[in-house]
C-alpha cells in the first residue's frame, strides 16, 4: 500500500465546554478515495478544518510526506496541495469562471517591474482545466449563471489550479441529480487514477460503497475504526457511527386519521405548476414526491405565502384562506420548515434560544420589552424536546452540526403550536441517526393529531413515513397513492409522468 501523503496523529481540538476531537488519528494516501464517516457532530468538519489550516489543533501532530508540518492558515495548506470542496460552493457569483479558478494566484505578465494580470493566460489556463474536467463552458461566463453541478466542477478546477494533491469533498452530491452525481464519480475516479488522494464525506451509504476504497469512522469526536469498504457492511458502519444498531430508520407510529386539516383545489402558479389538488388530514403524514423540477417545493412556498398563487382555492379547517406571508400562515396554525435550513430556516449568527423563540417574540414581550426568563424557558423546553446537542442554548446556531441546526429549526416552529406542519426535505444532509430521530419526532407529532406534509426526494423516506403520497411530474399531480399500494416502481413511474391517471385528485 502507498505511503500516506498526509498523516494526522492523536489530534485533539477543544473549544469552551466542548471537546470536538479527542485523540483522532487519520491518514490519506495517493490514488485512494477515503470515506470519512460519522453522524452530525461526530467531528468530521472539525477534522477537515484541522487538515486545511482553518484550526490549529489543541494537541497532536500533522505530517506531510513524512515531515511534520504546522498550518498557520488555510493558505499554508493550499500551498502544500490540500484543497476542499464544500457542500455549499464558496465562489464569487459576479466574477467569471476564470477569475474564480485563479483567485489569489492569477497569472501575471512577465514584465520586470510591473506585473499586471495576464487575462489571456488566465483564460487559456481555465479552458485547459475545464476541458480536463469535461466542462465545456466559456471561462468568461459569470459563476452565478452556472448550474449547481457546473459550480462544483469549477471548484474542482480551482483546486487543481493550485496543484492539489489532496482533495477533500464534503457532501459533493447533495444538490446534484442522479446523472450529475454519476458524472462526478467518473471525474473522481479519473483524479484518483492520476494519483490524487481524495477524502470523500457523505451520508449516503450507496455512494460510499460505490466510490470509496477505504473508510474511517468518527463518533463523538473519537476515532472508532477504519477498514476497506469492500469488506464493510452497512449495518457494521451504522453500528460504528452511532454506538448501537439502528433497527428502524423509519419509526412510524400508528395514528388515528381525523378530519381534513387542509384542502387544496386546483392550485396554480403560471409557468411553475397547475391544477394541484390534495387534502391532508389531522394525524396524517402526507408525502410529496417528485424528481428535481417537479414543483413540490414551489407549491408549498405558494401555499404559505412566500410566493403568490395565481389560481385555485385553499381551505384550512374548512375555511377559505389565502396567506399573504409565512407570518400570516403561522397565525392560522400553518408553518413551513424550508429545505435550506442555513439560508431560510435559521439565523446562524443568533443563539439557539433566539432562533427558537423568534416567531413568538410578540407573545414573549410586554410593552415592547422581551421577557428574557420566559424566552429562555420556552427555548430550553423546545430544545430539550428535540434533543438538540449543544453546550448551551445561548450558543450561536452556526456552532452546531447540520443535524442539530435542523433540530433547532424544527424546535422553532413546533414551539409556536402549529396544527399543520409542512416539512421540505427535513432530513437532507443529515446522518442516519439524526434522520431516525427526526422521523421519530414527526411520527410522534402525527400521532398527537398534527397534520404533516412531508416533501422529500428520498423514496425510502416517503415509503417509510407517509400514509399517502402525492406524486408530481413537471408541475402537475401525476398520481396520489395510498400506503397499502406503495410500490417503488409505481411511485417512480408516476414521478416520470408514466402514471395511468395523470392529474389525479385526493
Amino acid at each position: 500500500m502507498n505511503t500516506a501523503i498526509l498523516q494526522l496523529n492523536d489530534i485533539s481540538m477543544h473549544f469552551p465546554g466542548i471537546k470536538a476531537l479527542d485523540g483522532v488519528s487519520f491518514s490519506v494516501r495517493p490514488s485512494e478515495i477515503h470515506a470519512l464517516i460519522g453522524e452530525n457532530g461526530a467531528g468530521k468538519s472539525t477534522l477537515v478544518k484541522v487538515m486545511t489550516g482553518v484550526y490549529r489543533p489543541t494537541s497532536g501532530t500533522l505530517s506531510l510526506d513524512n515531515h511534520k508540518v504546522e498550518f498557520k492558515s488555510p493558505q499554508d495548506a493550499q500551498k502544500l496541495g490540500i484543497a476542499v470542496i464544500h457542500q455549499e460552493t464558496s465562489m464569487f457569483g459576479d466574477l467569471s469562471v476564470a477569475e474564480n479558478i485563479f483567485m489569489g494566484h492569477e497569472p501575471r505578465a512577465p514584465f520586470r517591474f510591473f506585473r499586471p494580470i495576464s487575462w489571456l493566460r488566465m483564460r487559456r489556463g481555465a479552458v485547459e482545466l475545464l476541458d480536463k474536467l469535461g466542462l465545456k463552458t466559456d471561462p468568461r461566463t459569470l459563476v452565478k449563471d452556472l448550474s449547481t453541478a457546473e459550480r462544483h466542477l469549477v471548484e474542482i478546477a480551482k483546486a487543481l489550479s493550485r496543484k492539489a494533491r489532496i482533495l477533500i469533498m464534503d457532501e459533493p452530491t447533495s444538490a446534484l441529480t442522479i446523472r450529475e452525481s454519476e458524472e462526478l464519480f467518473e471525474l473522481v475516479r479519473r483524479l484518483k487514477a492520476e494519483g490524487v488522494a481524495i477524502v470523500f464525506i457523505s451520508h449516503k451509504f450507496e455512494e460510499l460503497f460505490e466510490i470509496a476504497d477505504s473508510y474511517t469512522v468518527l463518533r463523538d469526536g473519537r476515532f472508532i475504526g477504519e477498514g476497506s469498504m469492500k469488506e464493510a457492511t452497512e449495518d457494521q458502519l451504522v453500528r460504528m457511527m452511532v454506538g448501537r444498531s439502528v433497527d428502524q430508520l423509519f419509526p412510524k407510529k400508528e395514528s388515528s386519521i381525523g378530519g381534513v386539516a387542509m384542502d387544496a383545489f386546483k392550485l396554480g402558479k403560471t409557468g411553475i405548476f397547475k391544477g394541484v389538488s390534495f387534502q391532508v388530514r389531522h394525524g396524517e403524514i402526507l408525502g410529496f414526491f417528485g424528481l428535481i423540477g417537479a414543483g413540490r417545493s414551489e407549491v408549498m412556498q405558494a401555499i404559505i405565502g412566500v410566493d403568490k398563487l395565481d389560481a385555485g382555492e385553499l381551505k384550512v379547517e374548512g375555511k377559505p384562506v389565502r396567506f399573504s406571508s409565512p407570518g400570516d400562515a403561522m397565525k392560522k396554525g400553518v408553518v413551513y420548515v424550508p429545505e435550506d435550513r442555513q439560508r431560510q430556516g435559521a439565523v446562524l449568527a443568533m443563539s439557539i434560544a433566539d432562533n427558537i423563540t423568534l416567531p413568538q417574540i410578540d407573545d414573549l414581550s410586554a410593552f415592547g420589552w422581551l421577557k428574557p426568563a420566559k424566552e429562555f424557558a420556552v427555548a430550553a423546553e423546545a430544545a430539550k424536546r428535540l434533543e438538540v446537542k449543544a453546550a448551551g442554548i445561548e450558543y450561536d446556531v452556526q456552532t452546531l452540526s447540520g443535524g442539530n441546526q435542523q433540530k433547532v429549526v424544527l424546535a422553532k416552529w413546533l414551539a409556536s403550536g402549529p396544527r399543520i406542519l409542512i416539512l421540505d426535505e427535513p432530513t437532507k444532509g443529515i446522518d442516519v441517526a439524526t434522520k431516525s430521530a427526526v422521523h421519530a419526532i414527526v411520527s410522534e407529532l402525527a400521532s398527537q393529531g398534527l397534520a404533516v406534509i412531508m416533501v422529500s426526494s428520498e423514496l425510502p423516506e416517503i415509503m417509510g413515513m407517509a400514509d399517502r403520497v402525492v406524486v408530481m411530474h413537471e408541475g402537475v399531480v401525476s398520481e396520489i397513492i395510498e400506503r397499502e399500494d406503495f410500490k417503488e416502481e409505481r411511485i417512480m413511474r408516476a414521478a416520470m409522468g408514466l402514471a395511468g391517471n395523470a392529474g389525479g385528485a385526493a
